[in-house]
């Protein structure tokens, strides 16, 4: 699938509004899909559509909830803007737009991790997936490639 196949495709399950921050998407409105890698979007369709297969939730700000660093992370993001201040590098997957955090309606991120584990063959590309241990509440996907169809790490 080329890329605008695949965003047309994740929106029958996603609004970009979910995967990016206010301001990003208030800088850069539907053209925010164009941030992203193609590796993870089309990941995240293969997840919904055929691995998990419920609902997933990524940033909710636009729903009048509180999230909105789940996905893209710009550098005026607080968690990205108080490293920079500090001194210290940043270089999480989710600044390039190669991750995602979620969580699912209806399954806990454990589940979701052994659903990733039993359906490892249908994903289009590696991934890696932070352990339970690290990310208790949620699921964390990324697309930077181990070598590994799926690698579990501790973050």
């Amino acid at each position: 699938m080329d890329i605008q196949q695949i965003i047309k495709e994740l929106k029958k399950y996603f609004d970009v509004r979910e995967l990016v921050s206010k301001a990003v998407w208030e800088r850069m409105g539907e053209n925010a899909w164009l941030l992203f890698d193609p590796r993870l979007l089309e990941v995240l369709l293969v997840l919904r559509r055929d691995v998990i297969c419920v609902p997933l939730v990524c940033n909710n700000w636009a729903n009048g909830g509180t999230m909105q660093q789940r996905g893209l992370r710009e550098n005026t993001c607080p968690m990205v803007a108080e490293k920079t201040k500090a001194g210290k590098m940043y270089l999480s997957e989710h600044t390039m737009g190669r991750a995602v955090d979620l969580s699912a309606i209806g399954k806990t991120a454990d589940e979701m991790r052994e659903l990733i584990k039993q359906q490892a063959s249908r994903l289009p590309h590696n991934i890696r997936v932070e352990d339970g241990e690290s990310a208790p509440t949620w699921l964390h996907v990324d697309v930077r490639d181990t070598g590994q169809k799926v690698y579990f790490f501790k973050a």
